[in-house]
């Protein structure tokens, strides 16, 4: 079987958790017999692809599923496409209205347009998947009018192989000492921003945020605000080349996000073996249990003390660490494999039938 595994601005989103969702779809492909290909497009590339049907050979490359991973007008074409010949189409549902709020500056005022756009998009697919029963229920609610299942992001243990060696480097590279509450990924309001900076007005730790943030028009007030002007003990690293570092570094995750429809750097702590506090939302019910493989937060108190009992117990630190490795086995690239191409076959069998 081919299959199309297509993520739209695939070069713009490489800094991103869909980017790396769809690196993860493609890597755990590769334990399986399924033939990828990556551009619908004749040629690799839309300019290309005019020529070709220009010349009479057509614009698409042949597949027998399409896969997409965004919600662009590239992808529409793929769906438009999926829909004249017959060919099934499964559609990655990464983005919702409730994770796009706070993203950027005006992001909430788009939400709810863009709940519409993707009730329609979605609904054009023979199989909606999603990181996240959670996720399903969200979309659901819209209604998303197609068939939808849940299947983990999952986490690439292998990139992060040798992640220890890196401590050293990365904390000297930052100025790190002691113990360092430390977050992953691109920096937004909806991940918790504020509270990560009031927690580090609040304690005596050293708080470290590996990732790219907007300084541009585009930025939100909230990150221009901290990022600009931060607390003396929080560092926000910007771009790090290699992540591995970052989870060396950091001896606590510290992950109060409002929205996530999964968040791969969770489990990426978690195979790391870091002791993991999570806020307390409904997608995280489903993954992790508190006490067992994370602590979970509501309010700011509850968040302060996590991170107080994490630092005077280091047996906690270890007992939570060594749960959460075993956590993120469950989420292996060979299952996300296993699972991508039952799905596959399923849509196709019924698309067929």
């Amino acid at each position: 079987m081919r299959v199309l595994n297509y993520l739209e601005l695939e070069s713009r989103l490489d800094r991103s958790g869909i980017g790396t969702a769809a690196d993860q779809q493609r890597a755990a492909l590769s334990t399986t017999d399924v033939s990828v290909c990556t551009s619908p497009w004749a040629g690799g590339s839309p300019p290309r692809a005019v020529g070709s049907a220009l010349r009479g050979h057509g614009a698409f490359r042949e597949y027998d599923v399409a896969h997409c991973n965004m919600i662009g007008p590239g992808s529409i074409a793929v769906a438009r496409r999926a829909l004249w010949t017959g060919t099934p189409l499964v559609l990655h549902a990464h983005v919702t209205r409730e994770d796009f709020a706070e993203s950027f500056r005006g992001s909430t005022h788009l939400a709810g347009p863009l709940g519409r756009y993707l009730r329609w998009f979605y609904s054009q697919a023979d199989l909606v998947l999603c990181p996240s029963a959670y996720t399903k229920r969200i979309l659901e609610s819209y209604p998303v009018e197609a068939p939808i299942r849940p299947i983990t992001n999952g986490v690439d243990t292998a990139s992060l192989a040798g992640f220890e060696d890196l401590r050293e480097e990365y904390r000297d590279r930052f100025d790190l000492s002691g113990l360092v509450a430390f977050s992953v990924g691109n920096v937004f309001e909806r991940k918790g921003l504020t509270t990560f900076c009031r927690l580090a007005e609040e304690t005596d730790y050293e708080f470290a945020w590996f990732g790219p943030y907007d300084s541009g028009p585009q930025a939100s007030e909230t990150v221009r605000r901290w990022t600009t002007n931060p607390p003396e003990n929080v560092t926000f690293t910007g771009w790090v080349d290699d992540k591995r570092g970052a989870f060396a570094a950091g001896d606590v995750y510290l992950f109060p996000t409002k929205a996530e429809n999964q968040g791969i750097a969770v489990l990426e702590a978690m195979a790391c073996g870091k002791p993991v506090v999570l806020r307390d939302i409904p997608v995280f019910e489903e993954f992790y249990t508190h006490e067992y493989d994370c602590l979970k937060c509501e309010t700011r108190a509850e968040f302060r003390d996590a991170l107080n009992r994490l630092a005077s117990d280091p047996d906690l630190r270890e007992r939570l660490g060594e749960n959460a490795t075993e956590t993120a086995a469950d989420h292996s690239l060979e299952r996300v494999g296993e699972k991508l191409v039952d799905a596959y076959r399923s849509v196709r069998d019924r698309t067929d039938g």
